[in-house]
């Protein structure tokens, strides 16, 4: 960019081309262009065939400008006097060439209130949603595009000032790709548009801060607003010996006596409260003694202060009155000679101020002193029988307020013997509590150590059970093995009997059919109720002789009119079955 003004920098075209080398034909034609020159070689040769003087630039290069990606939007602050000078912007698919300098910039309307939409006309016939977005999503977040059909087009942005980098786009000339065809080239016009949506926006955030505003002006006129006088309270006896106490407070006499007048305007007083409302009363006016000596104080006060300021007031006049001695004396023949003259103007000037102020302060004290003159004179023409009362009348004074110091330290002595019995008293039962606490706390972890221990012993006995149980069953365990063998032994045994008798049938049969056993299972069956029986030696019902064989075989039942099985499991063990109890297949 080339900017070329009266106070900025003035850069020839010599000074450009005399640093470019021959063999580079694009740096040249980019030094020509940026000079607002058609690109020609030094034989007057074009440079570049692609160059459309109707444009005034080149297409191909793209020259560095505020509207590139990274570089920002919006040019530099430019100074007043000096003209800016747009770019040329280059897109994906579109070119933006600037337009002419010299122009007038574009007209356009007055700006809505909140304004985040803008009417962009002059688009390209072939221009599309696509393309537009392109171009102007450099100016910020757009919210909406709405197209029209005869090439214009309104853009919603996000926030006020994206509107602002829009309308730096007005009047550039839009070129599609490389075309020159009329339907892909246009000139674009940026304007303000009115939107309702951003008017509503607008009015709501003026609300809100209208609302922000009004919410400020409360809070300052709160600050700044008296507080309101808290509400007296009604009569009773409680609050009338409170105002009461409050009346011979000094600090809190005020807010008392306004109470009092209260309830004397309310009509509270009656034969009943008669008596309370004239001690109240009498309280009140021996406030005004102490009012009187208050009174008597500060005047005092204020005599010392005049002594202290006529004593600092006549210190001052005489340091002023040697300050002037020396002024005078340097006026004196014998040192005024050797001053030079601005010495000399400069004391005469202060000569004069010392003795402006040093008379000023004269005046002051001698004002003091004539009134001081004048309360003797006063005092002085008094008559002798006023001088009498008022003597009488402080004698009074003295006298009652004596007394009243002597009520008050009488008052103020029984009060000190109360708090001294109190904290006796207080400290008495402290000590009291202390060791009733201790013993309380001792009788406590006593109880809690017995508990522990019955607690521990019950452990202990649960824990010496439970190993007995758990001995019991290891025992059964041990038993019910041995039995699971006996029975295993057993079964082989048989199975090997039954291989005989298959190989002697005929005898077999014979034998059984004398015996009262019908077949060789209930032979088996009588083996193992008799061994089970030999492991329960105190006997088994047959419900649960039942459910033991029926684990082994599940097709054995039980018969009715059988009780419990005998005792003796060893004397009836080579008997037949049927004597103790029926059993049949299923």
């Amino acid at each position: 960019m080339l900017l070329s003004t009266d106070g900025g920098r003035n850069l020839s075209l010599e000074s450009i081309l005399m640093g470019l080398p021959m063999s580079d034909p694009s740096a040249w034609a980019t030094a020509m262009n940026n000079l607002g020159m058609a690109p020609m070689g030094m034989t007057g040769q074009p440079l570049l065939p692609d160059f459309d003087p109707a444009l005034g630039m080149m297409t191909g290069i793209p020259p560095i400008n505020p509207m590139m990606p990274g570089l920002g939007i919006v040019p530099p602050p430019i100074p007043p006097d000096m003209p800016a000078v747009k770019e040329i912007i280059h897109c994906k698919s579109c070119t933006l060439f600037p337009p002419n300098p010299h122009l007038p910039p574009p007209a356009t309307r007055e700006r809505p209130p909140g304004c985040k939409t803008v009417f962009v006309g002059g688009l390209p016939e072939n221009g599309t949603e696509q393309i537009i977005m392109e171009v102007f999503e450099q100016c910020g977040e757009v919210i909406a595009i709405r197209k029209s059909k005869k090439n214009f087009c309104h853009i919603r942005f996000a926030e006020e000032f994206m509107v602002d980098k829009a309308l730096y786009l007005s009047g550039y000339r839009i070129r599609l790709g490389s075309s020159t065809d009329k339907k892909d080239t246009g000139r674009l016009h940026v304007d303000f548009a009115q939107a309702r949506d951003d008017l509503y926006e607008w009015e709501c955030k003026q609300r809100m801060l209208a609302r922000e505003e009004r919410h400020r002006r409360r809070l300052a006129e709160e600050r700044f607003r008296p507080p309101s006088p808290p509400p007296v309270v009604h009569y009773s006896d409680h609050e009338c010996s409170v105002v009461a106490e409050k009346l011979k407070d000094d600090t809190k006499f005020s807010e008392a006596i306004q109470t009092l007048l209260t309830w004397i305007e309310r009509g509270e007083v009656n034969r009943r409260t008669a008596n309370n409302f004239y001690s109240m009363i009498q309280s009140a006016n021996s406030h005004i003694r102490r009012l009187v000596n208050e009174k008597a104080a500060h005047e005092k006060e204020m005599e010392e202060a005049k002594e202290k300021f006529k004593l600092a007031l006549s210190g001052i006049l005489v340091q002023f009155e040697q300050i002037v001695a020396v002024y005078h004396s340097a006026s004196k023949q014998k040192a005024w000679d050797h001053f030079t003259k601005a010495q000399r103007k400069n004391i005469s000037v202060w000569c004069k101020q010392a003795e402006e102020i040093r008379n000023i302060h004269n005046d002051e004290l001698m004002g003091i002193r004539r009134e001081e003159e004048m309360e003797m004179s006063d005092e002085e023409i008094e008559d002798p029988s006023e001088m009498k009362e008022t003597e009488e009348s402080a004698l009074v004074s003295q006298v009652e307020a004596l007394k009243e110091e002597n009520d008050s330290l009488r008052w103020q002595l029984d009060a000190y013997r109360n708090e001294v019995e109190l904290l006796k008293q207080e400290q008495g039962k402290a000590s009291r509590d202390e060791d009733t606490t201790k013993e309380q706390q001792m009788k406590l972890l006593q109880q809690a150590l017995q508990g522990m221990q019955k607690h521990l012993l019950k452990v202990q006995e649960e824990y010496k059970k439970r190993e007995a149980e758990l001995e019991k069953v290891k025992e059964d365990k041990l038993k019910v093995e041995t039995l699971l063998e006996n029975l295993k032994e057993q079964e082989s045994s048989t199975s090997r009997v039954c291989a005989c008798n298959q190989e002697k049938e005929c005898p077999v049969e014979k034998s059984l059919s004398n015996s009262p056993v019908k077949s060789e299972r209930e032979v088996l069956l009588v083996g193992i109720i008799s061994t089970f029986l030999h492991v329960h030696p105190f006997g088994a019902s047959i419900e649960y002789i039942c459910s033991y064989l029926q684990r082994l075989d599940s097709k054995v039942g039980v018969g009715q009119g059988v009780g419990q099985v005998g005792l003796d499991s060893e004397a009836w063990a080579p008997l037949p079955a049927e004597i103790w109890w029926r059993m049949r297949y299923e």
